[in-house]
């Protein structure tokens, strides 16, 4: 038995990111997942970690009705570079405009995480940075790079923890989990305060 099937509270991620998902899963803890089905827009003005903490506890609490005593995880990321931000591309020449932009340039990714409890209003919310510098790529390396892995649903362009490694000179930050779309470390932290340790069998 693990330790949120131990527990009265379901853990639901307020997420339908396949990648997310996979993170999640290296915790070891059971969940179910659902679409928060949010409007993820920018505001005027609004920086980028005020954006993804807002979008993280948006989508953590649009899911809280139909989870009425659950721990609910809530997510969301962008990436800047020079203080532009980069969201997820969508299509093809977008992706390519995002990655010509990107090289030989450090971005910055910025994953905003939420833990709501939806059985007591209690909110857990931080947003935490990943740096990546990437090489200087000439377009036939991104091209070559889109039509393998398409990473078109990602924000930045690039999945990581695939062929996208082969994009950068450097990465810096505390949790690599960041940039994949979850910072586990800070997770377990909050998971933690709620009473549920994934070391607990």
């Amino acid at each position: 038995m693990t330790a949120a099937s131990s527990s009265a509270r379901p853990i639901v991620l307020a997420s339908t990111s396949p990648f997310r998902r996979e993170l999640l899963q290296r915790l070891g803890l059971d969940f179910t997942v659902a679409a928060p089905n949010i409007d993820e827009s920018a505001k005027p003005e609004e920086q980028p970690d005020q954006l993804v903490r807002r979008l993280a506890q948006l989508k953590a609490k649009a899911v809280a009705t139909s989870h009425q005593h659950a721990l609910i995880i809530g997510s969301d990321q962008v990436a800047t570079i020079n203080g532009k931000i980069l969201g997820k591309p969508g299509d093809h020449q977008k992706a390519i405009e995002q990655l010509t932009l990107a090289s030989g340039q450090k971005a910055t990714f910025f994953t905003g995480l939420c833990l709501f409890n939806s059985a007591t209003g209690n909110t857990q919310v931080c947003c935490e940075l990943f740096d990546v510098y990437f090489r200087c790529l000439d377009p036939l390396d991104i091209e070559n790079y889109l039509q393998r892995e398409k990473p078109y649903n990602c924000a930045g362009s690039f999945k990581s923890e695939g062929l996208g490694i082969t994009l950068f000179s450097k990465m810096a930050g505390d949790d690599p989990n960041t940039l994949i779309g979850l910072p586990l470390m800070r997770l377990v932290d909050m998971l933690r305060s709620e009473g549920v340790n994934p070391l607990d069998t």
